[in-house]
């Protein structure tokens, strides 16, 4: 299910994980810009398709994936935020009977290979991502940002104790385990901005930096410094998983063996605003 931030809609329809990779081939930045593209439309006009079948005013979504091939190469601009404003700006211009769109991309990263500049290999495994809803009215509901696929671990230096124990809890208190979690985060800005390479230093530094009690300290930790560091985020939130391994030998306390947990794994959510 997909949702909007104006709220429930009767109908929508679109295009979902279109590719685009944008070459740069003479050295200009970025060299490489790819995407994976998701475009969205509601409105009335688009009723009469589902109620009989009349498709007067439908834009395929084969034509929406041409429109979002073809338009990339007249963005000029090296970010998600503004290739996803550019798409939505243009196609509410020539589809009038759009009443709203929604815009998102997720970035598909590369690297250049060390000692050159023509031969590049994927990069990650977090990736950005950006999100646009415009209205016909020239209304931008929202314009939110994020990055996806965080994987972080953390050799020693986190603790999970002092939790409520009763007959259901088999779960042991440590007091320093390798924790090793997954994190995924989206933020609003007023004005636009363009964070992505800041958030991604910051989550770096944050979970590097301190000893933890728990995980939800942690994304309480980023989140806040988002916050604290970078004024133009008026809202940040967060959802972490704990893939913490499981030990499979341990000698000594310092050299282990681990394999990658078994699921049920925890959820833990947090949101912030300024």
């Amino acid at each position: 299910m997909h949702n909007f931030s104006s709220g429930e809609k009767r109908n929508y329809y679109g295009k979902a994980d279109v590719i685009v990779y944008r070459l740069h081939r003479d050295g200009a930045p970025p060299p490489v810009f790819g995407a994976a593209v998701t475009m969205l439309l509601y409105g009335d006009a688009f009723w009469p398709t589902y109620s009989s079948g009349d498709n007067t005013n439908l834009v395929a979504t084969d034509s929406m994936k041409n429109f979002i091939q073809r338009e990339a190469l007249n963005f000029e601009g090296a970010d998600l935020e503004g290739f996803v404003r550019f798409l939505a700006e243009k196609f509410l211009r020539i589809y009038p009977q759009t009443e709203g769109i929604q815009v998102s991309a997720t970035g598909i990263p590369y690297a250049a290979i060390a000692g050159g500049n023509m031969a590049y290999a994927p990069s990650g495994p977090d990736r950005a991502m950006a999100s646009i809803e415009l209205r016909q009215v020239g209304e931008t509901v929202e314009l939110r940002s994020g990055i996806h696929g965080f994987k972080l671990l953390r050799l020693g230096g986190s603790a999970f104790t002092g939790f409520v124990r009763d007959e259901y809890t088999t779960l042991p208190e440590v007091t320093n385990r390798p924790l090793h979690m997954w994190l995924d985060l989206e933020w609003t800005c007023s004005p636009p901005a363009v964070l992505a390479a800041s958030v991604r230093r910051l989550v770096h530094q944050v979970f590097q930096e301190f000893e933890s009690g728990s995980i939800q300290q942690v994304i309480y930790r980023i989140g806040a410094r988002m916050l604290a560091e970078l004024p133009e985020v008026a809202e940040v939130r967060l959802e972490a998983n704990n893939r913490t391994w499981d030990t499979t030998a341990e000698r000594d306390g310092t050299l282990g063996i681990f394999t990658d947990p078994r699921p049920p794994y925890g959820v833990l959510g947090l949101t912030l605003k300024r």
